[in-house]
């Protein structure tokens, strides 16, 4: 079992580019999966990326379309791109300020679980945002990270989807850091109506250091993976 992960960050990348990355990496570490049924001492990798997007949404495969409020000309007014990707969950935006990671992990390094390692990626963002003072937990039935909830205030802060195959992960999580979260407002984001979304910096009322963020998510996922950052 191999407990190293290679953290990279891309900086702003294009999602397309960055898609093409992940798929690249996903491919290499499942090849090497079926190498490894002839030769044991093959060794998988694992990869964390960091990437700031400009403006995107992307609408997950069992996504409703209908959930992107903008037609083409209206997107190409806004700046912003749209794909329809192979993750789970419906509509979400990427964009300047939140902080986009996606592990690309060989799960038989670590768990054979999905169901963990989504707990486990939203457990390292509530551990981070706690560092700010920020309460956040789970939402029921709802996959992503929260403040508010059981309140008439329940807002969504950080978002998530993920595809898995041969216990092989890619996508991941997006936190809502700096954002201008208007581009929320042309989407009903993950496909719940009627909640809201936030960021820290609105929570906070400050701006916040995005790389000190990044060091506390690195520091929290090592811990609950029981991971080697490298």
């Amino acid at each position: 079992m191999n407990k190293k992960v290679q953290l990279q960050d891309l900086g702003k990348k294009d999602y397309k580019v960055t898609w093409d990355f992940q798929e690249e990496l996903f491919a290499d570490i499942v090849s090497r999966k079926v190498a490894k049924r002839e030769n044991p001492e093959i060794v998988t990798p694992n990869h964390f990326l960091f990437v700031e997007h400009p403006h995107v949404y992307t609408l997950g495969k069992s996504g409703d379309l209908s959930n992107l409020l903008l037609n083409e000309k209206q997107l190409a007014e806004k700046g912003a791109t749209f794909y329809k990707i192979n993750r789970g969950g419906d509509i979400t935006y990427h964009g300047p300020g939140q902080i986009v990671g996606y592990p690309i992990l060989d799960l038989e390094n670590f768990f054979t679980d999905i169901h963990k390692y989504l707990r486990l990626l939203e457990e390292a963002i509530i551990q981070t945002l706690a560092e700010y003072g920020l309460q956040s937990e789970r939402s029921e039935g709802e996959t992503g990270v929260w403040l508010g909830v059981g309140t008439p205030f329940a807002r969504k802060i950080c978002a998530m989807g993920v595809r898995a195959s041969r216990w092989v992960t890619m996508h991941g999580f997006a936190l809502n850091v700096n954002a201008d979260l208007g581009y929320f407002d042309n989407i009903i984001p993950c496909g719940i109506k009627g909640k809201a979304v936030t960021s820290m910096h609105v929570e906070l009322g400050r701006s916040v250091d995005e790389n000190e963020v990044k060091q506390k998510i690195v520091k929290h996922f090592a811990e609950l993976f029981e991971a080697q950052m490298v």
